[in-house]
């Protein structure tokens, strides 16, 4: 069900640098709803509607405070102004939708952030370095369209002026609070500090499984072969190793930041004329990515 969501908000991003003016808005606000309803609707597949309304409440709520205190005061992020009347509704002159982008972009760095790291502490801090890669390819295409600017031209990196450098920093920051709550949601929703998308090495206790265990994990979205063998070199014989990094129930995410990476490098690149921030975020996001892509390779080659 996910993967539906996610082959549209595919073809709706490669239609956006062939419109302009008012079309070119409904694009950007069709991305945003199809980003926040995949990553919506795979959190309810996998884990459930309570932890998928625990994702929206605490990302995107945040998120809507954030920039409502942000363009009111320019704490966190920095001085800027959304455009009137092109997004839609807006509280405090901030468009809803923005709420919804921040779940629509956070989720699959959360996920994807999981897959690198088995330590929560680990987790927390990839995922607000990736925020930061993500809104490399964001902050630059949003104020080239227009969408909003910014006060303090000529103090951000180079290429990227007329955004300042106070922005990633309050990305950081924001996403970093965001992660610590999704790590206080995953415990509650009974997962403890493990990734759920990780391979079954990584999500389940080393001495209380057994292969007995293997019909509850695929009830869980984890298949039998994910849950891999008993290593008899692991601590008291009871580790597991992966037969893969990437679980079933993770490709949908994991598919979209693919394509969020790889896709904007090219897009801004080729597309957008915009060289420095295809640079930027390739990097950026690169930091999550390219692990990915090695553990991918070096598990298929196994």
């Amino acid at each position: 069900m996910p993967a539906v969501p996610a082959v549209l908000l595919v073809l709706v991003q490669i239609s956006y640098p062939l419109a302009s003016g008012v079309a070119r808005d409904r694009v950007t606000v069709a991305v945003v709803l199809l980003s926040a309803g995949t990553a919506l609707l795979h959190a309810v597949v996998t884990r459930g509607i309570r932890y998928a309304l625990g994702f929206v409440v605490i990302v995107s709520g945040l998120g809507l405070v954030a920039e409502i205190v942000g363009t009111a005061t320019g704490f966190p992020f920095g001085c800027y102004e959304y455009a009137d009347s092109r997004s839609g509704p807006a509280v405090s002159g901030v468009p809803l939708v923005v709420a919804l982008a921040w779940t629509g972009g956070l989720y699959p760095v959360w996920v994807v952030a999981g897959l690198s790291t088995r330590r929560w502490g680990g987790r927390v801090g990839l995922t607000a370095v990736g925020a930061v890669g993500w809104d490399l390819f964001l902050d630059p295409q949003m104020v080239a369209d227009g969408q909003w600017t910014w006060c303090a031209a000529g103090r951000g990196l180079p290429g990227l002026d007329e955004i300042p450098y106070t922005n990633y920093l309050g990305w950081f920051a924001v996403a970093l609070v965001m992660a610590l709550l999704l790590t206080g949601l995953d415990r509650v929703a009974g997962t403890g500090s493990a990734n759920t998308f990780a391979p079954a090495a990584e999500c389940l206790p080393s001495t209380a499984q057994t292969p007995a265990t293997a019909p509850d994990a695929a009830r869980d979205g984890t298949s039998a072969l994910e849950l891999g063998t008993l290593d008899p070199t692991g601590p008291e014989h009871g580790s597991r190793g992966p037969v893969s990094p990437i679980s079933a129930a993770a490709v949908v995410p994991v598919a979209v930041f693919m394509w969020t990476w790889l896709g904007s490098t090219l897009a801004h690149a080729v597309f957008l004329d915009l060289p420095y921030s295809a640079w930027y975020g390739c990097i950026g996001l690169g930091v999550l990515g390219v692990p990915l892509l090695v553990r991918s390779v070096a598990a298929r080659r196994r």
